[in-house]
């Protein structure tokens, strides 16, 4: 079962890791000013995962694959790491779609 990890960056800003059940890191958030943001941009992550019309499937300056998953009103809320193939970015949506609407919050900065 996935979970999302909540964490404090260095500039003091909020942000999650929604990690799959063997740990991996599978979608990465943007920082937030405040913890009760952070929690908004979670529950926008459960509620939209599911959709693969959210996804963004894109290709870096360095050929790598990668997505972002965005919010209704077309807001990134969610983006993944560098894959090695479009399969292997494939492999990470469906991750994210089956982890994210069950996921449980660690919150690390309690």
């Amino acid at each position: 079962m996935g979970k999302f990890v909540i964490t404090t960056r260095a500039n003091g800003e909020f942000q999650f890791n929604l990690k799959a059940g063997n740990g991996q890191t599978i979608l990465t958030s943007e920082g937030y000013t405040t913890k009760a943001a952070c929690n908004n941009g979670i529950d926008s992550v459960k509620k939209n995962a599911p959709d693969d019309d959210r996804y963004d499937r894109l290709e870096s300056k360095s050929g790598k694959p990668y997505f972002n998953l965005k919010a209704g009103n077309g807001q990134i809320i969610g983006s993944s790491e560098m894959y090695e193939s479009v399969a292997a970015r494939e492999n990470g949506i469906e991750s994210v779609k089956k982890n994210a609407p069950d996921a449980t919050i660690d919150d690390q900065t309690a």
